[in-house]
């Protein structure tokens, strides 16, 4: 197993930073090699430049940086995401990171329908922080967050992938025993890590 964990929080002390922490522990217990990418840390730019944008879809060679990070992404079969949710959205750094290295013909091939190109990835957890409670985030706004990770982006670019969505609601004044009961989720989900059944794509 080689595993990537993206973590988008700037607070090195933060939650989401122990949860990561959580996270990589128990990947390396099960022997996998972990690869941390830590957006703010490695002063990850999320600005989509003016020339990527114009280029977008004429397969230009993408900048270094971002080159470098698709390399990281392409190396794993699983793909851990750390992040707070803000405005029941992605940080804007996650964000940047899914416009800029989850581009055409890396990601995905361009039309209708999309083709995935991610095929590398079997197996993707989220674990994310939320202020509100659960049924504002459930019932309210009906689960944004997971509405696009799972059906935009890995729907459209690696749909083979196994989907787990852990949330820690009203996360800015837990308990510490609600911590430790989500981090064991956290390392149940992985310990219990397995592909989906094999994803075949129909050309007609």
């Amino acid at each position: 197993m080689r595993a990537l964990v993206v973590l988008a929080h700037p607070l090195k002390d933060s939650l989401c930073a122990h949860l990561a922490h959580v996270a990589i522990d128990a990947l390396r217990a099960r022997g996998a090699t972990v690869d941390v990418l830590d957006l703010y840390a490695e002063g990850f730019s999320p600005v989509l430049t003016a020339d990527e944008r114009r280029l977008h879809y004429s397969t230009p060679a993408p900048e270094p940086d971002v080159a470098a990070l698709q390399a990281r992404l392409a190396a794993a079969d699983t793909l851990v995401l750390v992040f707070p949710t803000w405005w029941f959205s992605l940080p804007a750094i996650l964000k940047g990171w899914f416009d800029r290295v989850w581009a055409p013909k890396f990601a995905y091939e361009p039309g209708t329908p999309i083709r995935p190109l991610l095929t590398n990835l079997k197996t993707c957890l989220v674990v994310t922080t939320l202020g509100s409670p659960w049924w504002i985030d459930r019932l309210a706004m009906r689960q944004p967050v997971k509405r696009v990770l799972k059906t935009a982006l890995l729907g459209a670019c690696a749909p083979q992938a196994r989907f787990t969505m852990l949330s820690l609601h009203a996360a800015e004044n837990v308990a510490p025993d609600t911590v430790e009961s989500f981090a064991k989720r956290i390392r149940k989900s992985l310990a219990a890590t397995r592909p989906k059944a094999p994803y075949v794509t129909v050309i007609r």
